[in-house]
């Protein structure tokens, strides 16, 4: 489907249940970023419940995000309860503008929401030059090493850096051993868990998706997952002043309160550093080094599958799943808008 016919679209989707111009302009962007890149948990398939709870009031549309300037460097955005991934965007461009004056800027956020990926927003601070970083906390799926009851969320960071030619380097990682959105795929299709990744309430590992209500996540890599995403809890909650382990909400499963989750955002100007000549010859080198080091073909570097996806989506459009489609089909006639497909009894596809 190609981005032109999909962006008015899910604008007028976002509109009619009552989203702001503004926020919906920048969460369409995100949204169909995530999907052109091959991210498709972070994509379209995410609006029906987002949307779900702009109409319970629990992401608000508009919002009325609030700055402070914490020093030459520092700044702090308490986001209003608006969409997270219109506060990453505000977030990451005032860190790329501190780190342009300064030669660093670094943001944290405070009652925000489910952000998608950082790469999204690493992407946008690598176009213009800088290294980035991007941690985020969110709702308790998982529980700490040696624990059997989730206390931390999947929390995830990201690291993006520009690379000669126009391409990024793009690392996005979950710090549990599964992603939330696979345990969750899971359930809906029955399929079978990855050994050693979940435990039930009692603590014993599971591979029915069944028998993980209840239970938990664990760290990627023991204890240093577990420690990754400690690190994270206390930047993105502690620092921030946002939602600190089950002070955050759950995207999905609590409608009774907002999310306030939180994010820290760090941008570098490499220019402070170096020409950029001189980075672009220094990464690449590095880049083949690490491509060399394998079989040919057999070592992809953190990034290169997203920009192959992200080109593949230029030429022929944006592949959704059939899942997705129904969703937004859902949302067409929830909302009386036209979808761009046809649905065979339904709302006419938009011209």
């Amino acid at each position: 489907m190609p981005r032109d016919a999909l962006a008015p679209f899910v604008r007028r989707l976002m509109a009619a249940a009552g989203v702001d111009a503004d926020q919906a302009e920048t969460v369409c962007d995100n949204l169909l970023w995530n999907d052109a890149a091959g991210r498709r948990n972070h994509g379209l398939e995410r609006l029906p419940i987002l949307l779900e709870r702009v109409r319970a009031g629990l992401i608000r549309c508009p919002a009325a995000p609030r700055w402070r300037d914490l020093g030459p460097s520092l700044a702090h955005l308490d986001a209003g309860d608006c969409f997270g991934q219109h506060a990453g965007r505000l977030v990451i461009d005032r860190a790329v503008a501190l780190a342009e004056e300064t030669g660093i800027g670094t943001v944290g956020v405070s009652h925000s929401n489910f952000f998608g990926s950082g790469a999204c927003f690493l992407a946008r601070a690598a176009d213009r030059g800088m290294v980035g970083l991007a941690l985020s906390n969110s709702f308790p799926k998982v529980a700490a090493h040696g624990g059997r009851r989730p206390v931390l969320g999947t929390n995830p960071l990201a690291f993006g850096a520009p690379r000669a030619g126009g391409r990024r380097l793009l690392v996005d990682m979950s710090t549990a051993g599964l992603a939330g959105s696979t345990l969750r795929d899971c359930r809906r299709t029955g399929r079978a868990l990855p050994e050693g990744l979940v435990v039930d309430a009692d603590g014993a590992a599971v591979t029915d998706p069944a028998a993980a209500g209840g239970g938990a996540l664990l760290p990627a890599a023991g204890a240093k997952g577990f420690g990754l995403a400690l690190m994270v809890e206390i930047l993105a909650g502690v620092l921030t002043g946002a939602g600190v382990s089950d002070g955050v909400g759950s995207l999905y499963g609590d409608f009774e309160r907002a999310g306030n989750s939180g994010h820290v955002f760090l941008a570098l100007d490499i220019r402070r550093w170096m020409p950029r000549e001189a980075w672009d010859d220094r990464i690449e080198g590095l880049c083949a080094a690490v491509a060399a080091s394998g079989a040919p073909g057999d070592v992809r570097l953190p990034g290169e599958l997203r920009e192959a996806e992200l080109a593949r989506s230029d030429r022929l459009g944006i592949a959704l799943e059939a899942d997705t489609v129904a969703g937004l089909t859902w949302l067409a006639r929830d909302c009386d808008v036209a979808p761009p497909w046809p649905v065979p009894g339904g709302v006419q596809a938009a011209e």
